[in-house]
């Protein structure tokens, strides 16, 4: 099974980084879902959680809006300001 590799950066620092099975993150046009294999997109997203579903446990992030590009199984999600990483 193929995967998706995961940059979430704030603007004064890098969150996480690493491999993922899936993306979950709100948009302005709604919820989005980013799996292996995902057309290339920019994403302008809100408030709300981001969820990495990772190897190592589901990753979730509260960010105050940003955005999201995915291009070539390769995810970027850069928020202003984003709440601890919390696993679960």
């Amino acid at each position: 099974m193929s995967s998706l590799n995961v940059e979430l950066v704030a603007a004064d620092r890098k969150v996480w980084s690493g491999e993922a099975t899936m993306v979950r993150a709100r948009s302005t046009e709604g919820e989005i879902g980013i799996l292996p294999g995902h057309t290339p997109m920019l994403g302008v997203l809100i408030e709300g959680d981001v969820v990495i579903h990772s190897p190592e446990g589901d990753q979730t992030a509260t960010i105050d809006g940003g955005f999201l590009s995915v291009d070539h199984d390769n995810v970027t999600i850069v928020a202003e300001t984003v709440q601890a990483l919390a696993k679960g």
